[in-house]
């Protein structure tokens, strides 16, 4: 499995931006697609993002589509999620999650690892 750890989470004011970045170490073939899911309070776990970490298009829920971009650096190593235009619907508790198979998407239960998530707080 990998092992994955999220930072960049914070406070921010609506109409704010923020970047996470979730750090993945382990072997390639057990990261083939990342992607970023949040749970608010007494919600469940919504997927976001999704990509393929050998190339295509990443893949987004409509609720951050136009907002929310994901991207991963050059070693593939590690996958950002650059949130802007936040509102405070956006509060949650962000994880990041890798699999071994490729195809992206944005179901929870497709996806073996899991970091322990990074708390974002959005204000009115």
């Amino acid at each position: 499995q990998v092992h994955l750890v999220e930072s960049g989470g914070g406070s921010v004011q609506a109409g704010g931006s923020l970047r996470l970045s979730c750090a993945a170490s382990g072997p390639d073939y057990s990261k083939c697609r990342m992607g970023w899911f949040r749970q608010g309070p007494e919600k469940e776990r919504e997927g976001l993002a999704s990509l393929y970490l050998n190339g295509g298009r990443p893949i987004y829920a409509a609720s951050v589509k136009g907002r929310f971009t994901v991207s991963q650096n050059n070693a593939g190593n590690i996958l950002y999620l650059q949130m802007s235009s936040l509102t405070p619907d956006d509060t949650a508790t962000y994880y990041c999650a890798a699999d071994r198979e490729c195809i992206p998407t944005l179901s929870a239960e497709d996806y073996v690892s899991w970091g322990q998530g990074t708390q974002v707080t959005v204000s009115s």
